[in-house]
């Protein structure tokens, strides 16, 4: 296993940058999803500002705004809730007044911000020419993210969800690690995801028992390339293990917000492909957080440290073991990144039509860009990356990717498709929990 991670460096372009990349050109929707990320960081509403529940948030607001789009456009099947639109209403103005009616309950504590961009000559309702195409368009908007907002209601968002756990080191059980004060946001994996109605509709296998050669293999890896001091780790792999620890949120939000502009697609093109991306990525948490929280899986550090008491001669005991970077506050399987990361490269794998397209991600840990020529390389190495941290498991990671896999997979066959007054339907049903060797990686 050591080899294999050692050779995979190679897989990538890293692209040292002196700043980050000059602004783009942007439409409305992308506009307000910098707008959202930026405000959901800044939020003290419950868990807005973590890599993962960020999503969440962006979620709300991308819905609205793509059924707001849709009903003015047409083409493909509203999310849940159908609304009528005038003759010529203004789809600008559409997505701006549901994307900020969205956030504003959402993010209570951010209102200031958001009426300032709401009224900013540039990205706001000011921007669109006066007349009744914008009022129309505004009413359009209005009107989704009421129904979006109560479609939801009760959902359990920022629920208060008690956990309770050890004091003290437990074989395979998760503790609070060094700097953590609280497990974080256990609601996620309990509140009702956006695209099915049980968060353990993909729930993982349960992972490897302690007496396996896969729990040796694998703590030793971790163990070996993820210590703070490790001499097996490499400066690249430390340059990469570094540069996933970026907010993934607000990277993968640069990334989408990227192949609009080079592509230069419209903006029912731009609503459709952000409800994709940020249902699946909200769902692809829900659906982990379920997982962490079921299984309750100690993480490298706590594991390490205690060695000794897993009952494995092979997982020798460090009691000084440090990982690479700080460990995140909530239980290790599966790894939430590879989640995420697993739903949206699905999404754009379907919503492209390929897997080989140009993927340029940058982070402002590392100041570098790495490009991948393929979405397979580019979950390649985030799988690793976790690894290299000192953050997760081999198996944790794998299992993390498939079932992001599987909630894209779900998405697809049910949502956001072009409408077909000839589809049928019998052969468009979900066969999500039967997905293919292709959705295992």
């Amino acid at each position: 296993m050591k080899s294999k991670v050692l050779g995979l460096v190679v897989r990538v372009a890293i692209v040292a940058l002196s700043m980050v990349p000059a602004a783009i050109a942007q439409n409305a929707i992308t506009n307000w999803n910098n707008i959202a990320i930026t405000a959901a960081r800044a939020s003290k509403a419950p868990g807005s500002a973590t890599p993962g529940a960020a999503s969440i948030y962006v979620a709300y607001m991308q819905l609205a705004v793509y059924n707001a789009v849709n009903a003015i456009e047409g083409g493909f099947e509203p999310y849940k809730y159908s609304l009528k639109a005038p003759a010529g209403s203004s789809g600008d103005a559409a997505a701006i007044q549901a994307a900020y009616e969205t956030l504003r309950p959402l993010l209570p504590d951010q209102q200031s911000y958001l009426d300032g961009q709401y009224n900013d000559p540039v990205v706001g309702i000011a921007s669109v020419p006066d007349g009744q195409a914008k009022t129309n368009g505004q009413m359009v908007g209005h009107a989704s993210a009421i129904a979006l907002l109560a479609l939801r209601a009760g959902d359990g968002l920022g629920a208060n969800v008690p956990y309770s756990f050890p004091s003290v080191p437990v074989p395979g059980v998760w503790i609070l690690t060094p700097g953590a004060t609280a497990p974080q946001t256990p609601w996620v994996g309990q509140m009702r995801p956006f695209t099915f109605d049980d968060p353990a509709k993909f729930l993982p296998k349960p992972p490897p028992d302690l007496g396996s050669d896969t729990w040796v293999n694998d703590y030793n890896q971790v163990k070996s390339v993820g210590a703070i001091k490790s001499t097996e780790r490499t400066p690249q792999q430390t340059e990469i293990a570094f540069f996933w620890t970026e907010h993934t949120t607000a990277q993968y939000g640069r990334l989408l917000r990227g192949k609009v502009a080079e592509l230069n697609l419209s903006l029912q093109d731009t609503a459709r492909l952000f409800a994709m991306a940020y249902a699946a990525s909200a769902d692809g948490i829900i659906g982990c957080y379920n997982a962490k929280y079921h299984y309750s899986v100690w993480r490298p550090v706590t594991a390490i440290r205690n060695g000794d008491i897993d009952g494995n001669p092979d997982t020798i005991a460090d009691a000084g073991w440090t990982p690479l970077a700080t460990t995140p506050a909530h239980p290790e399987y599966p790894s939430a990144h590879s989640c995420l990361t697993g739903a949206l490269a699905d999404i754009l794998k379907s919503y492209f039509g390929t897997p080989n397209f140009q993927i340029s991600l940058f982070s402002p840990a590392t100041n570098t860009t790495h490009t991948f020529n393929n979405i397979r390389d580019w979950q390649t190495e985030m799988e690793f990356a976790r690894i290299y941290a000192g953050f997760h498991y081999h198996f944790s990671v794998v299992q993390g990717l498939t079932l992001g896999h599987k909630v894209a997979h779900h998405l697809v066959h049910n949502y956001f498709r072009p409408v077909r007054a000839e589809r049928d339907r019998d052969g468009d049903k979900d066969d999500s929990e039967n997905s293919s060797e292709e959705h295992e990686r």
